[in-house]
């Protein structure tokens, strides 16, 4: 699975991260907030969540907007330890 997080400039691509890098990320930390970009998919989102509740961590998503667009939108992921 490979997601892109939020984009920090409106002319730039997202970046990608797959989930090792994510996961690494995690395992760091207590708590991560992550940003992904309005490009991914809500079901692949939903599969990230089911990964991370399967391994007894916390997950918590929403989308958050920052525009009056309807597509000026990111999704916010929070996974606790």
């Amino acid at each position: 699975m490979e997601l892109k997080f939020a984009r920090t400039d409106i002319d730039t691509k997202p970046k990608k991260a797959d989930l090792a890098k994510i996961e690494a990320s995690v395992e760091k930390e207590e708590s991560v907030i992550f940003y992904f970009d309005r490009e991914n998919s809500h079901k692949d989102l939903l599969e990230l969540q089911d990964h991370f509740e399967a391994k007894g961590k916390s997950f918590y998503m929403s989308e958050v907007k920052y525009g009056l667009s309807d597509n000026e939108y990111m999704y916010q992921v929070h996974i606790i330890n």
